[in-house]
């Protein structure tokens, strides 16, 4: 299996400045997230403290950020990361049903909006998955649930409908595109998830419904729980001035380690985790 020298998972400011850094240090470096780069950032009516970009709409600047990936030569991984392993010498990501492997990681997630539903996390592995690709074998011919918080989700609900009988498809947002027969999209806000008489219980505003799992997805999976061991402060990364988490060879920058939540400086974050991680895989080869 190919080994990266530096896994980079997130496509906004700090990700992508991460992977140029990377790149240009003559490092293997894996860039993963969505060819579309940042939505937040697509969608900023106006950015007035760029350097070098006075009053820019975030369009346009997400377009100068995409030739600057062009010229280099980097290109974007679009999996969801659903785990990452620390392995010793290097870290094994989860990614859908395959594993990627690198010797370095430096998360640019961003924060992940809102709060886990009530039961969410206790019954994270006995009902709750985050990855419907990685666990569809344990649900096969069983009747689940998906709680998704964008469109990108439909696509997992559809690949469930293929091996299970039938998929309560929730809706956390406006505009359900066309699904398949098996899939019931069922217009309610989850408010909670609980286990019950070995079941899980899916209660919304109106209703409760039954199913053997539960997936959830979003666009992004909590820090804490995408990478065991991982110190925390709330929603944030704890991080050192050289981007350097608790966990040897992992980093993270941009609004992942708190605020401000600005652009400008999730750019310069990004810089300082890839030199932290060339300087790392530096001292490593060194040693060996």
């Amino acid at each position: 299996m190919e080994r990266y020298d530096i896994a980079i998972i997130g496509t906004g400011p700090a990700g992508l400045e991460a992977a140029i850094t990377g790149t240009i240090r003559n490092k293997k470096v894996l860039l993963v997230g969505s060819k579309n780069l940042s939505m937040k950032l697509t969608k900023a009516h106006e950015i007035q403290n760029y350097l070098g970009f006075p009053a820019v709409k975030g369009e346009d600047l997400a377009k100068a950020f995409q030739k600057h990936l062009d010229q280099l030569g980097i290109g974007i991984t679009e999996e969801r990361i659903s785990a990452v392993y620390a392995m010793g010498d290097y870290y094994a990501m989860q990614a859908g049903e395959q594993m990627l492997e690198a010797t370095t990681v430096i998360l640019a997630t961003g924060v992940v909006q809102g709060k886990p539903l009530p039961g969410e996390e206790e019954n994270l592995g006995h009902g709750v998955s985050y990855c419907a690709t990685c666990d569809a074998a344990l649900v096969r011919g069983k009747r689940v649930a998906v709680v998704g918080y964008s469109a990108r989700e439909e696509a997992e609900a559809a690949f469930l409908s293929e091996i299970c009988p039938e998929v309560l498809y929730f809706p956390m947002y406006r505009d359900v595109n066309q699904l398949p027969e098996k899939v019931t999209v069922i217009p309610e806000t989850v408010n909670e998830v609980r286990k019950q008489a070995g079941k899980m219980t899916i209660y919304t505003s109106e209703n409760s419904y039954t199913a053997e799992a539960v997936f959830v997805l979003r666009e992004a999976v909590a820090p804490g729980q995408l990478v065991p061991g991982l110190e925390t402060e709330g929603a944030h990364v704890r991080v050192n001035r050289r981007m350097e988490t608790n966990l040897p060879g992992c980093y993270a920058c941009g609004d992942l380690t708190g605020t401000p939540y600005q652009y400008i400086k999730a750019a310069g974050e990004g810089n300082i985790a890839a030199l932290s991680a060339v300087g790392y895989l530096d001292q490593k080869k060194h040693r060996e």
